[in-house]
């Protein structure tokens, strides 16, 4: 039976987008083809899966970190008046070919970084929220961004919004974040998105001025609906 590595299995509210607010499983596997330097996941390993089974309460269960689909599915069904469960990570497309498989509760919510178009069409008819990162150069790792970006395109029209399926873009901005970039990348992808969010880190340290991004935001309404929304997690305690 297949099993794949997961850090936690939880239920709280979507804490970043235009979901922020409801109602979520979260399911946290581990592993991740970047490193960028604003993550706060830890990338290693570890030796349990935490399971919280009362959302909130602080007390957890220490399962196994590799989990077959019954041992996920199992424990997302705790949980009640969910509006989607999120796959998270590290990157969940790491993990395509297990994904597409899971019989989940309630409607499949995918964060990622948009940069495994090959793996994006192997669930594309599996999940219903995309949450699709982009990475600019500041955070990229690698030798060729050129290429990057063509990846991270592609991924967007293979999980583009549809009737069936709702995909937008988080652009996490820092204060070495080049606008232009940003409304460069915007153009290329505003017919597959229903909108833009711009996600100002939290930290003091690269914090973003008032006024660029409000700027940003400015310019980007004319191609795109977008929106400014940090990280509403870390206000009220969750994470």
């Amino acid at each position: 039976m297949e099993t794949k590595p997961v850090s936690e299995i939880f239920c709280a509210v979507q804490g970043e987008g235009p979901y922020v607010g409801v109602r979520q499983a979260f399911v946290r596997f581990v592993g991740c083809n970047l490193d960028c330097s604003y993550c706060d996941t830890p990338l290693d390993e570890p030796d349990h899966c935490l399971f919280e089974k009362v959302p909130g309460s602080g007390e957890f269960e220490k399962l196994s970190p590799m989990l077959c689909a019954s041992d996920i599915e199992e424990r997302t069904r705790a949980f009640v008046n969910l509006h989607s469960v999120s796959l998270t990570g590290g990157e969940p497309l790491l993990h395509a070919e297990f994904i597409r498989g899971l019989d989940l509760p309630a409607p499949v919510y995918l964060e990622t970084n948009m940069t495994l178009p090959e793996k994006a069409a192997i669930v594309k008819d599996s999940v219903d929220y995309v949450a699709g990162d982009v990475k600019l150069p500041e955070e990229f790792e690698g030798s060729n961004f050129v290429e990057h970006l063509e990846r991270t395109y592609k991924c967007f029209r293979t999980l583009q919004s549809n009737q069936h399926r709702d995909c937008f873009c988080k652009i996490v901005v820092t204060s070495s974040t080049k606008p232009a970039e940003v409304m460069d990348v915007v153009e290329q992808i505003s017919d597959y998105i229903s909108c833009v969010v711009l996600q100002p880190v939290t930290q003091h340290t690269g914090a973003t001025d008032i006024r660029t991004i409000l700027s940003l935001q400015e310019n980007l309404l004319e191609i795109k609906n977008t929106l400014i929304i940090p990280q509403t997690h870390k206000m009220w305690g969750c994470l």
